[in-house]
């Protein structure tokens, strides 16, 4: 039977960028780091809120939302066991303009500011990894803004199944049409379309808020180029190294 020490760095080391931290600065890290549950809709942040903690997702998956001031949202990256939510308390500060949303429940490990940024200061292996991820990040930012405005509800529907898919070893996904359209900011009616046609296609199901994929090299032959720019990009900046884990993502995160 593991011991308890063995369980716990197994369950950290399911996040990419802790994962890939040398020995001594994993070691100096693990003991602040504390596992919380992640709940669906659950809001870690809201726009300009001070930032207290930081998120390592291992199976959870983070929204990052901009929300307009009539109220309406929409998602400009996620976030899964590849990355870190709360980026801006290491690149100048500790607010944002940005919301962050829990979109598949599972568990994270948080970290308060004031360790992260010691840390960070070391000017060691983990300053190198988030800034590093800070430009995949970007990355996929700019992409996600570029496939609203030129790519069909089809293609954006099925880059952000690939994604979220890339970040949980299941195929069932949790979640309703509503909260998909409001993420990807388009209207519900284009989403149920769009998840049809993918359905009549053999790709997919959907039932009761249950999106089952069943194809996904179908949806990887008619996902726009963005998806493939995003996952290029973290690849190039966040290679799998040594430490991290056989699942790491393939792909983005976010």
């Amino acid at each position: 039977m593991p011991t308890a020490g063995v369980s716990v760095l197994h369950n950290m080391r399911q996040n990419y960028l802790l994962a890939a931290l040398p020995a001594a600065e994993f070691d100096r890290l693990s003991a602040h780091l504390e596992l919380v549950p992640m709940l669906l809709g659950e809001m870690l942040y809201d726009p300009g809120e001070q930032l207290q903690y930081a998120y390592f997702p291992t199976t959870a998956i983070v929204s990052l939302h901009y929300v307009t001031a009539s109220g309406a949202t929409a998602e400009s990256a996620g976030v899964g066991n590849e990355g870190m939510v709360g980026i801006s308390l290491v690149t100048g500060g500790n607010t944002t303009s940005s919301s962050a949303v829990v979109h598949t429940m599972g568990q994270a490990y948080r970290l308060d500011r004031r360790t992260l940024k010691q840390e960070f200061d070391r000017a060691g292996a983990l300053q190198i990894l988030l800034l590093r991820y800070t430009q995949a990040l970007i990355t996929h930012m700019m992409q996600t803004a570029a496939c609203t405005r030129h790519h069909s509800v089809e293609q954006q529907l099925c880059r952000w199944l690939l994604l979220t898919l890339d970040r949980t070893p299941s195929q069932v996904l949790v979640m309703t049409q509503e909260l998909i359209a409001r993420m990807l900011g388009v209207r519900r009616e284009g989403i149920t379309e769009s998840a049809g046609e993918l359905q009549r296609a053999g790709l997919i199901q959907y039932r009761r808020g249950h999106i089952t994929v069943i194809g996904r090299s179908g949806l990887e032959d008619r996902v726009c180029e963005c998806y493939a720019v995003v996952k290029k990009e973290f690849e190039r900046l966040l290679p799998v190294t040594n430490n991290a884990p056989r699942n790491a993502p393939k792909s983005v995160s976010g």
